[in-house]
């Protein structure tokens, strides 16, 4: 293979794997000989090597073979210093013009051309700012990303964002990615779940590549883990994420963590972590009302009539769904996909009976109504006290309290009367329900931690 050759091959690859991809992954490698049909690279460490022979290899082998040499296997193996290559081929360097931006990755999860530039999860191309719908109970959350996104001095770290299942915490840290990307394609973004974590830190374990895997992660300049609360209870993962936070935090790095409950109530995670995260800018994700899911679904809507053209929706449709379908973000979006797919089979307008009929199993789930035993169970679980009591006739503190959180609760969550719910709480007369219920709603404007644990029962438990 000459230089001319392989150059060739570098400039393709630019085009195909993106710039950032390029300077990161295939400029280093060294091509140290060609025979029988092998060519073997340099490369500055094993864990560098696997990364690209994993997701970079068929790439190079493709565009050797393209550019006229038969290529049928690729070996990389770390230089060792003073040994000399069989046949030495110094590649020319290859410009890479501005224009050559990184094209965002698929969100399948199957090696693509456009990879992402490290060796972090796939980001999904669909989840940007532009994409993300914007209301009161996400509206802070929206505006720390976009703080983040902008690239400035880091102004708070870590951004913690929290919040049940479907409310918008990935999108905003795929938002967060691609317009870092955008905007400042040198830097070092590694986004990935808390799961591909532990699994990357096990497995560099089990192959004595420790320091390499400490290398990687304290070298970039973005780090973005979502789900953290998966880490909980993983010992040895747990220390080595307190040491790449610090490590990260002292070189001024920003961090993004998510996870599906605040810090303080991440059950298993040791204290000093907690500790750390808190000291950053935590941000709750509530769940959505009306109007959030009335603009999503409008939102959605607009895109879904360009792609299925002539295809009409009747007044109120869109309207109706924002007030059936409460659970979360995915289950709505899910419900009009489906919707706009079966109108654009069976040829007929969306109207209200034709959602009814095609949405009937989601509406129904929807449907599914919360019991006040329900809600006693969950508060009695989360506050470790025993049921019974919780509608006895103990007046201790530690028991009075969260029965009153239980009553404003079932308030707040069926459609009780008052007299019912006081049947409900052991024959209590539906006065005491009620100041029960004013207390709680007096305390939550003073005690932040208690309105915390009210926002959380919430959310488990119409989650």
């Amino acid at each position: 293979m000459t230089n001319e050759t392989w150059g060739s091959v570098r400039e393709d690859l630019v085009k195909r794997v993106g710039r950032n991809n390029y300077v990161t992954w295939i400029e280093p490698l060294k091509l140290a000989a060609f025979a029988d049909g092998v060519a073997r690279f340099e490369v500055p460490t094993s864990f560098f090597g696997d990364w690209v022979s994993r997701n970079f290899a068929d790439h190079i082998r493709s565009h050797m073979n393209a550019a006229g040499v038969a290529v049928e296997r690729l070996e990389f193996a770390v230089a060792r210093p003073g040994a000399a290559p069989v046949q030495t081929v110094a590649a020319p360097a290859v410009a890479v013009a501005d224009t050559a931006a990184p094209r965002r990755p698929a969100p399948a999860r199957t090696r693509a051309p456009d990879t992402d530039e490290v060796p972090g999860a796939p980001l999904d191309s669909r989840f940007t700012f532009d994409s993300f719908v914007v209301g009161k109970p996400n509206e802070l959350a929206h505006a720390a990303a976009r703080r983040v996104a902008e690239g400035g001095p880091v102004t708070f770290n870590p951004l913690f964002l929290y919040g049940g299942v479907g409310l918008g915490k990935t999108h905003l840290m795929h938002a967060i990615a691609h317009e870092l990307q955008s905007r400042q394609p040198e830097l070092r973004v590694l986004y990935l779940s808390a799961e591909q974590f532990m699994y990357r830190f096990v497995q560099a374990l089990r192959e004595r590549q420790i320091m390499d895997f400490k290398e990687l992660f304290r070298s970039v300049d973005v780090l973005m883990v979502d789900d953290v609360q998966f880490i909980a209870g993983k010992d040895s993962t747990q220390e080595e994420f307190f040491h790449t936070f610090n490590a990260l935090v002292d070189q001024n790095k920003q961090i993004v963590i998510s996870a599906d409950r605040a810090p303080g109530e991440i059950k298993d995670l040791e204290d000093r972590i907690k500790s750390r995260l808190q000291c950053g800018l935590v941000v709750d994700l509530h769940p959505t009302d009306y109007e959030l899911r009335l603009g999503i679904l409008q939102t959605k809507a607009e895109h879904y009539r360009t792609q299925y053209k002539g295809l009409q929706i009747a007044d109120g449709v869109l309207e109706f769904l924002a007030h059936r379908i409460t659970t979360n973000v995915r289950v709505l979006e899910g419900a009009l996909t489906r919707l706009f797919a079966f109108a654009s089979l069976v040829g007929r307008e969306i109207t209200l009976e034709l959602a009814q009929d095609c949405l009937a199993d989601i509406l129904r789930a929807s449907d599914r109504k919360l019991t006040i035993e329900e809600i006693q169970r969950k508060v009695a679980e989360h506050y470790n006290i025993r049921l019974s009591d919780m509608i006895g006739p103990k007046r201790l503190r530690t028991i009075a309290r969260p029965r009153q959180i239980a009553m404003y609760l079932s308030k707040q969550l069926t459609p009780r009367s008052l007299p019912e719910i006081g049947r409900r709480f052991g024959g209590r007369d539906h006065t005491t329900i009620m100041h029960g219920v004013r207390k709680i709603e007096e305390l939550m404007t003073m005690d932040s931690q208690l309105s915390d644990d009210i926002q959380l029962l919430r959310r488990l438990l119409q989650g």
